[in-house]
């Protein structure tokens, strides 16, 4: 059997950073994990060829090859995954689906015309799916029915069949699941609260496969919670430290966390001894009353500057995600979290309208409200939001569209930056020492051009990175690496104002209240 795996295009949103990886020629943030966990599933006597479509196009010739296309999508891919399926059902193949979105919505995919459906996760149904292709069935559906499969026997990743070069960063997964209750999060919905992990072996296998291939760099632990298991994660990060140092710390490692990490001394410690850099959080609001009434509990048992300061101090840089909309919310949020921010320092700060995503908590109240507009969601930053909010939603599309303006506007972003690096504490382990590529040099000089000579924040800059030499030398090139990021957020957030607007715009046009206001 000769399969072909497509990964469908992402839109421009917060991670893309397409003008970021073009000053260090790659193509695409991270890889598709799920695909390459697939053909690891999938027997392994058949051949594979495996296409992201965030790097290329599929060949004509590699459509004519595949007895089978496979493809799995993020709600966010929604466009490109029916483009895809219909180009596969133009030269005749038949197609199989699977992964979050198709999962979350799979009417849609009945309704594109697809040969199998294969839902939940894919230890479970996979199998399935191919005792369906051995019995000679051309059609059919997979699911679990609830039961969420152990992960201690998920094979290694096909981390071969990927474009590596193309990709700034590989990912690898430990846990599936997380122990919160977020009203708005779809991942205890596709994963459950219970986070079940593989074993230390298992994943340190994996690292030396991604090490044998010759990856060196930045590997992005993907849990959506990397300590929802904190026994468990102790137990790798233990094994990890010794891994990592026999070899000489060849991976920097980024992931999520939830923001109660601030309340494990130890876990911190063992975090940095394995060479993590930085950890996103969902911090969603500094307004206490939202949090509590989405169920964002975890958020509202430590201060929040205390907590985003201790991991910070300890060597782990925050890079927080925020939401703007959710109910009894009062007028001025966009604001609040600039200014939080602002006191924060944290530099990297997603942000977007809150969508109710299918079947979560918030999704089925709303339903039951009668204020869902749309029976999706997504979770891209230029997305108007899916529901009657409890305030006008003219308002909160523009507090967010200015808010996000505000956060990187270039000598503001310069200077948080500054400020948040003068205290963040310096790693614990020393990678080996190696020349750097000269594609980092050209972008290294690239930046100092355009951020040092061209822009009009340039003596700030320059002022910035002596003083930052002087007093935190130990930070300075994730300091300017940072500092980088906003070659991307300067463009990214005109897509934003451009798209919320001309959304908010067609809004009305179909007869939206601008002062409609849930009852």
């Amino acid at each position: 059997m000769r399969a072909l795996l497509v990964y469908p295009l992402f839109p421009k949103t917060f991670w893309s950073y397409e003008k970021i990886l073009e000053l260090i020629n790659r193509k695409v943030l991270l890889p598709p994990l799920g695909l390459v966990t697939v053909a690891a599933i999938l027997p392994q006597d058949w051949e594979f060829k495996l296409v992201d479509r965030n790097i290329r196009a599929v060949t004509d010739e590699e459509w004519a090859w595949a007895d089978i296309v496979i493809i799995s999508a993020m709600i966010v891919q929604k466009d490109d995954i029916l483009v895809q399926i219909q180009e596969a059902k133009r030269w005749g193949k038949p197609v199989a689906v699977g992964g979050p979105y198709p999962t979350s919505m799979p009417q849609e995919m009945r309704a594109a015309g697809v040969d199998y459906l294969i839902l939940d996760e894919g230890e479970i149904t996979l199998p399935m799916f191919v005792e369906a292709l051995d019995r000679g069935e051309t059609s059919g559906e997979f699911t679990s029915n609830g039961e969420k499969p152990p992960v201690t026997e998920t094979p290694i990743p096909r981390y071969d069949l990927l474009e590596r070069s193309a990709y700034d960063s590989m990912s690898i997964q430990f846990s599936r699941g997380c122990p919160f209750q977020c009203e708005f999060c779809d991942i205890i919905v596709l994963y459950g609260r219970k986070p079940r992990t593989k074993t230390p072996g298992q994943l340190i296998a994996e690292l030396q496969y991604l090490y044998d291939l010759g990856w060196r760099g930045g590997v992005f632990m993907v849990d959506d919670n990397f300590i929802g298991n904190k026994r468990n994660v102790k137990l790798l990060l233990n094994e990890l430290k010794v891994w990592q140092k026999e070899h000489g710390y060849p991976f920097r490692f980024d992931t999520e966390a939830s923001l109660d990490l601030a309340e494990d001394d130890e876990m911190i410690d063992l975090m940095l001894e394995c060479n993590f850099a930085a950890v996103f959080m969902g911090i969603e609001t500094p307004d206490a009353d939202s949090l509590q009434l989405t169920k964002k509990f975890q958020n509202t048992r430590s201060p929040l500057l205390e907590s985003i300061d201790k991991v910070t101090n300890a060597g782990l840089r925050v890079i927080a995600g925020f939401i703007i909309g959710f109910d009894g919310e009062k007028p001025g949020a966009g604001q609040r979290i600039v200014e939080f921010a602002e006191i924060t320092g944290i530099p990297t700060t997603t942000f977007a309208m809150l969508q109710a995503l299918p079947h979560t908590a918030l999704w089925h109240r709303l339903e039951k409200e009668g204020r869902l507009r749309a029976k999706d969601g997504n979770i891209n930053q230029t997305t108007l939001m899916n529901f009657v909010p409890t305030r006008p939603v003219e308002d909160i599309a523009l507090e967010y569209v200015d808010a996000f303006r505000q956060l990187y506007e270039e000598e503001q972003y310069l200077d948080r930056v500054y400020r948040y690096f003068l205290k963040l504490g310096a790693p614990r382990v020393k990678p080996e020492p190696k020349w750097p590529e000269w594609v980092v040099v050209k972008a290294l000089l690239l930046v100092f051009w355009r951020q040092g000579f061209k822009r009009k924040t340039r003596w700030k800059f320059w002022h910035h990175l002596v003083m930052m030499l002087i007093k935190n030398p130990a930070v300075v090139e994730q300091y300017v690496t940072v500092c980088a990021h906003n070659e991307h957020f300067l463009e990214y957030r005109d897509i934003v104002k451009q798209e919320i607007e001309a959304q908010l715009e067609e809004f009305f046009e179909m007869g939206g209240d601008r002062q409609k206001v849930a009852a």
